[in-house]
């Protein structure tokens, strides 16, 4: 741990300057109190203060290991009186001898450190104590400060676990569904088979590129979701209708990569499969305020959607998504009406 003072100028200026006025108050009180001349008093305060200075910086590397929190309290403690009596008896030892190497009358000025000698031992002491006080805080503080730090990292690890595993419950679920529409189209349609691996391969490939959570645009999202659409539209043909009304403003808007997958793939499901007319599938994006509403609306047989199985668990996938990426600033709301069914999505409008 670095010391809290040298690493900081505007820490250390503070501490010189608290040193300083210390060392006023000194000289005030020798030369007024005690009688003594201002030459004298001046050199006592300041060699006294600046001394003290200098050993209160020093104290600071071995009180840092005094004042760990695994230590037994009668150790810190008789470590601790341990080193105040050391720093005291350096501290008078010094001033005493660098004072009097200084002043004229040296025999006046022994016979004044002798009468003062228990109230400075004394105010040495309350000295050392402070100086051990703001060290406690400072090394508290920091303590504090790394256990925030750690807290953090390990929510953002178990937050950043959690979103890949709600990811990895997306790509074998729709690459098993696709896969079993190529097999069918094999017999069926061989060349349409051929088209639809093709383009299956770049969505894959785009999907595996974007594992690593990184936040996309909205942009980027959609180019995906083209993709993904025209993979299905190679499989339904003309039944499957695709529209767009995407405000431009919105399409530098972050969010979690493949998140509106499961919805267009819910439109699908339960819209394209269900019915044998003609199914739009639109998508309209608009930024309100500094919030992102995404909308996905599709025509469809309310009663298969209410009754089919398995139907909202790739909503619950985005639910989840969107609360672990933006907490509770984000919303999935769905809506049925008598022949469609509306999944919105809400999230913070965040740019690179």
């Amino acid at each position: 741990m670095k010391h809290p003072l040298l690493e900081n100028r505007t820490r250390l200026l503070v501490w010189w300057l608290a040193w300083l006025i210390l060392a006023a108050g000194q000289s005030l009180l020798i030369h007024f109190g005690y009688g003594s001349r201002a030459e004298v008093a001046i050199a006592d305060g300041l060699v006294s203060m600046i001394l003290f200075g200098l050993l209160g910086l020093a104290v600071w590397f071995p009180v840092r290991f005094l004042l760990k929190d695994e230590n037994q309290l009668y150790t810190t403690i008789i470590n601790v009186l341990l080193t105040g009596t050391l720093t005291v008896a350096v501290w008078l030892l010094g001033t005493r001898f660098i004072v009097r190497a200084m002043v004229a009358e040296k025999v006046d000025y022994i016979i004044f450190w002798h009468s003062v000698l228990v109230f400075r031992a004394t105010a040495g002491v309350l000295i050392f104590f402070v100086m051990i006080l703001v060290y406690y805080l400072f090394l508290s503080a920091t303590r504090l400060a790394e256990k925030a730090a750690r807290q953090a990292q390990l929510e953002t690890q178990v937050r950043e676990g959690e979103l890949k595993m709600l990811r990895s419950q997306i790509n074998p679920h729709f690459l098993f569904n696709s896969l079993n529409s190529v097999s069918s189209l094999t017999v069926t349609d061989p060349l349409r088979a051929r088209e639809m691996i093709v383009k299956l391969s770049d969505f894959m490939r785009y999907s595996l590129s974007s594992r690593n959570e990184q936040p996309v645009t909205l942009g980027n999202e959609m180019e995906s979701l083209r993709l993904y659409l025209q993979i299905e539209k190679v499989r339904f043909g003309e039944r499957l209708r695709i529209e767009e009304d995407i405000s431009p403003e919105c399409l530098q808007a972050l969010m979690p990569g493949m998140l509106l997958q499961p919805l267009y793939e819910n439109a699908v499901k339960h819209g394209v499969y269900e019915s044998t007319e003609e199914v739009t599938i639109k998508t309209t994006a608009r930024k309100e305020n500094e919030t992102v509403v995404i909308s996905v609306t599709n025509n469809v047989d309310t009663d298969s959607v209410v009754t089919r199985k398995g139907a909202g668990i790739g909503l619950k996938n985005v639910s989840s998504r969107l609360e672990l990426f933006f907490g509770d600033s984000a919303d999935l709301n769905v809506s049925r009406g008598e022949d469609n069914f509306t999944v919105m999505v809400r999230f913070p409008f965040r740019k690179s």
